[in-house]
């Protein structure tokens, strides 16, 4: 989200670092301020001009047939149905989320971000009619719209005021979902591409302790689950709803930090993919989007603190049961930083550096290291990125660092071709002054806007930029995936064939490869497992067998002294379970082809053995511990493992075979 207006004294800037900050306050026993900063001065009205974007803008027919729903990701990309290009060129359209800030009235616009009352719905939608303002989006040079909602919203049965929608009567009446469905149409409608964004729990905005700060704050993770199979379930006919992402902003609350892996009930890394394989499950259409971290820890000296993004997804990815449905989101704002809470001063404040205060190289390394590394290629994270919130007050500011940031920023999304969202793009303005100058339009209570292309506001320069940079265009090729298994806490099932069926190894953790992969490394130790669907074999039809002994190991001892569980005569290896962390079995597939007998052994117990070059070689799936891997071109035939000399049966070599 966006600071608070600069007509008010601001709290502490963003809502994602509200509970950190309050976990100082009740540490320290003072309240958290920020100085009041002046009111920009206001600017003479000018009637709207032509669009900002320099680039060749889109109509509501011409946007609609320049793509084709559903989208699916391509390695770094993500592609509509005939398989070409679809950079998200996005906006926020705030609202439906709340913007009640936690006292007061919740309709008096003394008590709501910026002044502006939404009624929980999509702002704007009592200053303008709802075509006037699509026109206006694609005048922005838009062709994606992210549509934040609160949990709160669903279940809202109470209709807005006549007053939340006056210059569109047709939706006097309506709830808030139902004011929201409309303007899903609306888009879809009009060819735009809609992102459904689950922002917060409540109607509340940001500061506080709000009650937003994980999937799991003022709900059960199964209601949210609940909740989204519900969006998802509503909107799965319309092909231009692309998109569920999941949670924003995940951070601290008073006491418990998120966690990315720890396998408890704060570990967004296993939250988000049970959420999004039963999405996956309900509409295989749907693209999942996921944030990583963006607080955790006590901002002050002393204490661990910091904001990960993305980072932690270097050593455990997310594997859905479509590996071509994940989009990674992150977040970038100027005046927060890679350890900086963005407060202004008391407590919560610290000395760390803002993203503002680097340097082009260094914010350029800080970026890569926090989201777009994950766009490297054939890695077992490697998925688009998406930056689905950056933002600069605009008209009036006079704050340099943040226009050199944005300026900086705006440069490293051009020179990576990275899809992007700005926060927000629609706000209220009066007399030609907006009430949020972060807005990329504006409008008043008579529905006359000031934009982005108008006199006077900087960004505009800046947002050429983005809409004109060299960008990747037309067919991308299919790529191979690597994808991780990860059994540390239990079960990682991402096959649809086996999670229809009983359970193959009953009492043990279990991991299956998505469907038209196979097993092609393990991890010594720790459970992890790497998947791939490079080369061949491809799967056949038949029956999947579970081997718990050593009954296939018929033609020669290929790891002599060891237990072996071998696959049976032409089949390979597709899951595997364990007990602690010893084999207990493998599932083996049968293959469309014959397979020959012939192979290698890949000893991993005294170090990594894995290809030079290939797939996910420049990554640690498994960090620690030993890794063994068969080449792009052979398959899991055999797992060897050995209770004696301390080894607790633990994976020791892999059978490798070509697959002819």
């Amino acid at each position: 989200m966006n600071p608070s207006s600069p007509a008010r004294v601001p709290r502490i800037r963003r809502r994602c670092l509200a509970a950190a900050v309050a976990a100082v306050a009740l540490l320290a026993g003072a309240a958290a301020t920020a100085p009041a900063t002046a009111r920009p001065a206001a600017a003479p009205y000018a009637a709207p001009p032509a669009p900002a974007a320099t680039a060749p803008v889109l109509d509501g027919a011409a946007l609609a047939a320049s793509w084709t729903g559903p989208l699916s990701t391509r390695g770094r990309y993500i592609v509509d149905a005939s398989g070409d290009r679809f950079k998200l060129k996005a906006g926020n359209w705030a609202g439906a989320q709340g913007t009640w800030e936690g006292s007061g009235s919740t309709t008096d616009p003394a008590n709501n971000q910026a002044r502006q009352v939404s009624y929980n719905i999509p702002l704007g939608l009592d200053r303008a009619p709802i075509g006037r303002i699509l026109a206006d989006l694609h005048g922005l040079g838009l062709n994606s719209v992210r549509l934040p909602f609160a949990n709160a919203m669903i279940h809202d049965t109470t209709p807005v005021p006549d007053a939340a929608v006056t210059a569109n009567p047709q939706l006097r009446g309506r709830t808030p979902l139902q004011v929201y469905e409309a303007v899903v149409a609306a888009l879809t409608a009009d060819g735009f591409a809609v992102i459904l964004n689950n922002h917060t729990t409540g109607y509340r905005f940001c500061c506080g302790l709000d009650g937003n700060e994980r999937w799991n704050s003022g709900q059960t993770t199964q209601q949210w689950e609940d909740d989204w199979l519900f969006m998802v379930n509503r909107y799965q006919a319309d092909k231009r709803v692309v998109g569920a992402d999941l949670r924003n902003e995940v951070r601290r609350d008073v006491w418990d930090d998120p966690n990315w892996g720890m396998g408890d009930g704060h570990d967004a890394y296993a939250a988000f993919e049970e959420a999004g394989n039963r999405i996956l499950r309900a509409d295989p259409d749907m693209l999942v989007i996921m944030e990583g971290i963006n607080w955790y820890g006590i901002p002050a000296a002393g204490f661990s603190h910091g904001r990960p993004v993305l980072a932690p997804v270097a050593t455990l990815s997310n594997t859905l049961v479509r590996s071509d449905k994940l989009v990674y989101a992150a977040h970038f704002y100027a005046y927060t930083g890679p350890a900086n809470t963005g407060a202004a001063g008391g407590a919560g404040a610290t000395n760390d550096p803002r993203y503002q205060d680097f340097t082009p190289e260094q914010l350029a390394r800080v970026v890569d290291e926090q989201a777009l590394f994950v766009t490297r290629s054939g890695q077992h994270f490697t998925a688009p990125v998406w930056i689905s919130e950056f933002g600069a007050a605009g008209r009036g500011s006079t704050n340099t660092a943040e226009q050199g940031w944005f300026d900086r920023f705006t440069d490293i999304l051009a020179a990576n071709d990275t899809d992007f969202a700005v926060w927000p793009l629609v706000g209220w303005q009066s007399g030609g002054v907006p009430n949020d100058n972060w807005a990329l339009l504006s409008y008043d209570a008579d529905g006359r806007r000031i934009g982005l292309g108008d006199p006077g506001d900087w960004r505009a320069a800046d947002w050429n930029k983005l809409l004109d940079a060299p960008s990747y265009r037309g067919r991308v090729a299919p790529v191979d995936h690597w994808n991780m298994l990860d059994l540390d806490h239990g079960d990682q099932n991402v096959s649809g064939r086996m999670l229809a069926l009983p359970d193959w190894s009953s009492g043990n953790r279990k991991g299956n490869c998505p469907d038209g992969q196979r097993l092609v490394g393990l991890g010594r130790g720790d459970s992890r497992g790497l998947c791939t669907d490079a080369g061949s074999p491809a799967t056949g039809g038949g029956t999947w067998v579970t081997v718990a002994d050593q009954r296939y190991v018929t033609e020669g001892d290929w790891a002599p002294g060891y237990d072996k569980l071998q696959c049976p005569a032409g089949t390979f290896a597709v899951g595997y379970s364990v007990n602690r962390n010893a084999m207990s079995a493998l599932l083996c597939a049968p293959s469309a082809t014959p397979l020959p007998r012939t192979g290698r052994t890949v000893w991993f117990d005294h170090g990594d053995n894995r290809p030079a070059t290939g797939g996910s070689t420049g990554s640690d799936w498994a960090p620690g511990h030993y890794k063994g891997q068969c080449a792009d071109t052979e398959y899991v035939a055999g797992v060897a493992y050995t209770w004696k000399w301390l080894h607790y049966g633990v994976p020791d070599a892999l059978l490798c075979r070509p697959p002819a």
